[in-house]
């Protein structure tokens, strides 16, 4: 109506208020409730109180023409009234006619509506037990089924029953899900699904506590039957079977010996309730936790064979109870996680080993062990797992067996050197003859042609000392045997083995052997001359390692013992203590030398200790017979040099303040001996003179006293000439001797007056000694000393 307040106003015309109202009354006649734009538009004007006589006149109008139709209708109006009233009386009547009816009609039908009530009501009951019929074949199935799933839970009938609550669930609840029970049922149900995989895994515990029981004796029937296709005697490495009826059945498998049911129902009850995943992890995980706990070594292990048994018998049972799982358990483990858990177990087997290894110390128990070993490492081949780290461990096994077999060559050895009496073996018969020589390979036609008796140039240490090393060479192939090593492994190991025998282990001994106090010098010749003979026994080792390895010796892979070197250097050693027993024996003699340094004259013959000391030394140069010369050559020139050196430390020793020429007489008479001695040729092979030379600065010195020739010694003294008389006897050592002769003199000389003879000798004696004194100086300013004696050098 705005709109069309707007549009009158849009028409209005300016000076023309009656069109206008006119036009306002006929919106307000045309429009029954909504007249406000209209009366807004009057007042915005100030026509209203022009309209409102304009709207008077309208009303005016009206009611003339109202007043028209009345008064043209009022006859008709009339004459309906009257007709009205005519049928009032017949309406009466009718009414009367149907209140009758009613009467009877209400009469007969009350029968009728008591009859269909009791219809309605048979009808109601027959309704409702149909209805009931029917609920109650809907329910009894549920009923049935729940009665079953009761039964099956109360036997323990965990699967079936998780079947029986399926069918439940789905099955027969959604039929009679309007009942109030059926959703007591329903709510019940989680709770049920809960007990069974509860109750399944509590089955479940008990057969992995169970399977872990069984493992060991599962691993020794293992073990057993690999033993078997190996044609091993299982009892020899095994022991004697102390289960049931031994299975000669070799198709025997874990199924017989456990019940796995309890794990594939479990499998399947987790299977159904979509929870798989969650039971492999906690199926893997407790098997896990079982393997590191059959993983831990038996308490006191290495103290029986039978827990190293026992220790593998766990392990090979474990993996045949997972590789049976792998095969039926529909993925329950996998290879790959087998393969894991065979890494790790590998690992803490070669920890363990590691670590109980110091406790081995018997070589034929580790054999025992190491077949133990490689039976376990066969069972489990068979089952598809890598036994690299097995074999690695076998070897660093055989690195300790090696180690307890060269301790135990050490007490051997030192058995073998304290039994020995250190002579030559002598034999008095063929039979002993061909006893040492097939023990010990030793060839010399000179020996084989010469008469019963006869000696080896060896004591019997040397073959006893070979044939332990061969020995030692067999125990360490009987380890090496199966050990998947080539001819060319085993032979490395062999020699290697071999090797350290000799050159720590039997190299220790024989050094400690020749270092011993109470080893004396002919025992000390004769463990020298054994050393060569055990060296020559190195082509024979090496020849039978590879007979065993059958590895030809020309090969270039091949290494080589190592024994000739150590032999050299316990000959060295050997020949150090040589001469020092010798020097020390020597000094034994020496320390008899009681000289009387003030002796008148010379008893004419050589003193009673060098004679003893020259046939002590014949003795032992005699026994160097089977040494080599130049050993026997160094030892006769160290002991020349040495007892000159002594007899000239003797002379010059400090502690003797005074000496008598008859003394120098007697000493010379010693030196003379040691010269006879020296030019015997005590050993062979010497040039002639070089042992005399070792005397020589004694010599000279000597004889400088004795003739008193001091004129030609301070001649020729500086002149460089080199076949001067006394060209080694130095003035320090001169003038020593000389203040020595002048004490002497004194003591010697009672007299106060000398006559002139002796004032002329003492005269003489000053002037000499001064030019000592002298020489001496300049030997000294030329960097010279008082040497200590020694033996003259060649």
């Amino acid at each position: 109506m705005e709109k069309s307040g707007m549009s009158l106003e849009g028409l209005k015309v300016p000076g023309s208020s009656s069109s206008e109202h006119e036009l306002y009354l006929q919106e307000i006649e045309a429009v029954d409730d909504y007249w406000g734009p209209t009366f807004r538009a009057i007042y915005e004007t100030d026509q209203h109180e022009a309209f409102i006589q304009k709207l008077e006149e309208r009303i005016r109008d009206h009611d003339s023409d109202i007043q028209k139709m009345c008064n043209f209708h009022y006859q008709g109006f009339i004459f309906s009234v009257r007709d009205l009233f005519q049928v009032r009386s017949d309406v009466e009547q009718l009414n009367e006619d149907v209140v009758a009816v009613d009467k009877d009609l209400r009469g007969s039908s009350e029968k009728v509506i008591e009859k269909a009530e009791s219809l309605m009501f048979a009808r109601r009951v027959e309704k409702n037990i149909v209805l009931t019929i029917e609920s109650l074949s809907s329910c009894l199935p549920v009923l049935q089924t729940f009665s079953k799933l009761s039964k099956q839970m109360a036997e323990k009938r965990f699967h079936p029953a998780l079947k029986t609550l399926e069918q439940l669930e789905h099955t027969f609840l959604p039929r009679i899900a309007n009942y109030r029970f059926s959703k007591q049922m329903r709510a019940s149900i989680p709770k049920l699904r809960e007990s069974i995989k509860s109750a399944s895994i509590t089955e479940l515990k008990d057969f992995l506590e169970n399977v872990r029981k069984l493992s060991p004796k599962i691993g020794d029937i293992a073990l057993r039957q690999t033993a078997h296709k190996l044609n091993i005697n299982p009892v020899q490495v095994l022991g004697p079977y102390t289960g049931q009826a031994f299975l000669d059945d070799e198709d025997i498998t874990a199924e017989d010996l456990v019940d796995f049911g309890p794990l594939y129902r479990c499998l399947h009850i987790n299977t159904v309730l979509n929870e798989r995943d969650t039971f492999e992890k906690y199926y893997r995980r407790q098997r896990t936790q079982q393997a590191n706990l059959t993983l831990q070594p038996p308490i006191n292990m290495h103290e029986s064979l039978e827990g190293y048994r026992s220790y593998f018998h766990g392990i090979v049972g474990f993996f045949v109870c997972e590789d049976h799982v792998l095969n039926t358990g529909n993925g329950l483990v996998s290879k790959a996680y087998l393969d894991e858990v065979w890494s790790s177990a590998s690992v803490k087997i070669m920890s363990t080993f590691q670590a109980h290894a110091a406790y081995l110390t018997e070589a034929e128990f580790m054999l025992k062990i190491k077949n133990i070993m490689l039976l376990f490492a066969s069972s489990l081949v068979a089952f598809g797992y890598s036994v690299d780290k097995l074999f690695m461990l076998l070897q660093e096994l055989f690195d300790h067996y090696t180690e307890i077999l060269m301790k135990k060559c050490v007490v051997i050895f030192r058995e073998i050197f304290d039994s020995d009496n250190y002579h030559p073996i002598e034999v008095s018969c063929h039979e002993e003859y061909d006893e040492i020589v097939s023990a010990f390979q030793f060839e010399s036609e000179t020996l084989e042609e010469e008469p019963f008796p006869k000696s080896f140039p060896f004591s019997a240490m040397v073959p006893k000392v070979y044939n332990e090393v061969k020995h030692f060479i067999d125990s360490c192939v009987k380890f090496t045997q199966d050990l998947n090593l080539n001819p060319s492994e085993i032979d490395e190991s062999l020699r290697k083995s071999t090797n350290i025998l000799l050159t720590r282990t039997l190299s220790g001994c024989l050094s400690s052997l020749v270092r011993k106090n109470n080893i004396n010098l002919l025992q000390l010749i004769q463990i020298n001359i054994n050393t060569y003979h055990l060296e020559s026994t190195n082509v024979h080792l090496e020849r039978y390692i590879s007979e065993i390895t059958r590895i030809s010796m020309e090969a270039t892979h091949i290494a080589r013992l190592q024994g000739r070197s150590m032999f050299k250097d316990i000959r060295a050693e050997a020949e150090d203590q040589i001469n020092l027993k010798l020097i020390s024996k020597m000094d034994e003699f020496i320390e008899l030398a009681n000289y009387d340094w003030l002796l008148s004259e010379a008893h004419g013959v050589s003193s009673p200790w060098l004679m003893d000391l020259i046939a002590f030394l014949k003795s032992v140069f005699q026994s160097f017979t089977n040494l080599p010369e130049k050993l026997a050559q160094m030892s006769c020139m160290s002991a020349c040099q040495h007892l000159a050196k002594s007899i000239m430390e003797m002379i010059l020793d400090e502690s003797v303040k005074s000496i008598s020429l008859g003394i120098l007489d007697q000493i010379d008479l010693d030196v003379v001996q040691c010269e006879m001695f020296a030019s015997s040729e005590p050993v062979r092979g010497l040039e002639e003179d070089v042992l005399v030379m070792c005397f020589s600065d004694l010599r000279q010195l000597l004889n400088l006293f004795v003739s008193w020739d001091w004129t030609t010694y301070l001649a020729d003294y500086g002149t460089g000439n080199d076949r001067a008389k006394y060209l080694r006897v130095k003035p320090k050592h001169a003038l020593i001797i000389f203040d020595k002769l002048k004490e002497g003199e004194k003591k010697s000389s009672f007299s106060i007056s000398m006559n002139k003879k002796d004032r002329d000798k003492k005269k003489l004696m000053d002037t000499i000694y001064k030019q000592l004194k002298a020489l001496s100086g300049e030997e000294k300013g030329l960097g010279g000393g008082i040497l200590s004696g020694g033996g003259g050098g060649i």
